[in-house]
């Protein structure tokens, strides 16, 4: 039977490992050895779901959307992560990394950004331990997520705008492991997704897999049962897919993926790793990611700040690779139709991440019978902007 989970090396079938330079190593390996032990303590396990439970507002609700089951014709619940303080997934995370920070040791927190949310969760929860916090983000996504950037700010974080490259999240993510090598000591690198070297990826998704076993729960309570037909969720790094998923994987459920496919799979401005992508290393992991011939990394576009990764988190790399996973890619067009649709519709404004997996419902025929679950991964308040500049 093929495994989705872990190994202790921190692969996931081929992807995975820790590849990162020996200044790291000592700050990697000291992770490795304590996190699962920190996160199965009972300490650790009462105060974290103390402040998902009354900081964070979990458990998010499971949203019976009568107008998307109508048009699909099924049952489909929205998964409301946007409702989250913070107004995505993100903070789950977050909250779960400073804890294990605070019981290593650590003084110092640094963080990278795309789409801000990962950013203003980073500096919520340090505002909340009075710890310092430095993110670092594209000067591109500084530009288009000019209000988060203020709420990072406001909440007491300094935010690094990042020059290099094509600005972005890659770039910011290279300049965060930059200042990681020269302060290990008193530093805790939080990355937002299920990305980096291990053991990221498994602790990330770890600590948001309340939101498939808040899923199983509210199932059950819905339906009468635990186990949905589909579950659908939008992919970059990953971790709001992972944790739709992480509770079901050795389930009977189909597992959909929308990434960012920009302005076309095939048209040089995209961000569709898995469709596009080969095997390579990217930020100490090996994963599929978009590169030259000659291993140079091929820049990212999409609409989404959050999704233009030129990589993908190991576990989905693995899942779509063993065709656990079914991936679809989305273009601009698609998932700003599928913004309005849902935001005139339901009265939803959704991020433009979750957009991606609203419009991958139009490539799926669903039987009558089915039950599907799609992960609402944050709210659109930060891509406003973006949606101003379209006819509604």
């Amino acid at each position: 039977m093929e495994s989705y989970t872990v190994d202790k090396l921190g692969f996931y079938g081929d992807f995975g490992g820790a590849f990162i330079p020996e200044i790291l190593h000592r700050c990697v390996s000291d992770l490795q050895e304590a996190y699962l032990e920190i996160i199965n303590s009972e300490s650790f396990k009462q105060e974290y779901d103390e402040l998902l439970r009354n900081y964070v507002g979990r458990p998010s609700p499971l949203y019976l959307s009568e107008q998307l089951s109508t048009k699909h014709g099924c049952k489909i619940y929205l998964k409301r992560e946007d409702l989250n303080h913070t107004g995505a997934h993100k903070i789950n995370n977050a909250i779960g990394q400073i804890l294990i920070a605070k019981r290593m040791g650590k003084t110092r927190i640094i963080a990278e950004t795309g789409a801000g949310q990962h950013g203003v969760a980073t500096a919520t929860v340090c505002a909340l331990m009075q710890m310092k916090c430095i993110v670092y983000m594209g000067k591109t996504d500084v530009e288009r997520q000019s209000v988060n950037v203020r709420k990072m700010e406001m909440l007491g974080a300094t935010v690094m705008p990042v020059t290099s490259g094509n600005m972005t999240l890659k770039d910011a993510t290279n300049e965060a492991i930059r200042d990681w090598c020269t302060n290990p000591t008193d530093t805790h690198y939080i990355i937002g997704s299920t990305v980096g070297p291990h053991p990221y990826p498994d602790m990330v998704a770890r600590l948001q897999s309340v939101i498939s076993e808040e899923i199983r729960k509210q199932l059950l309570e819905a339906e009468g049962r635990e186990v949905p037909d589909y579950l659908i969720a939008c992919v970059g790094g990953g971790s709001n897919a992972a944790g739709t998923i992480y509770n079901f994987l050795d389930d009977d459920v189909k597992i959909v993926l929308a990434e960012a496919g920009g302005k076309g799979v095939d048209s040089g401005e995209s961000a569709a790793t898995i469709h596009i992508g080969t095997v390579g290393i990217i930020h100490g992991c090996k994963t599929l990611l978009m590169q030259t011939e000659d291993g140079q990394i091929v820049e990212p576009y999409s609409i989404s700040a959050g999704l233009d990764y030129p990589g993908v988190g190991p576990i989905h790399a693995h899942l779509a690779t063993t065709k656990r996973a079914q991936v679809i890619s989305i273009d601009d067009d698609e998932a700003i139709e599928a913004a309005f649709q849902l935001t005139r519709k339901e009265g939803i404004i959704p991020a433009l991440e979750s957009s991606h997996a609203l419009a991958a419902l139009n490539k799926i025929d669903f039987k009558p019978a089915d039950v599907v679950v799609l992960t609402l991964s944050g709210r659109g308040d930060k891509d406003l902007d973006t949606y101003f500049q379209y006819s509604y």
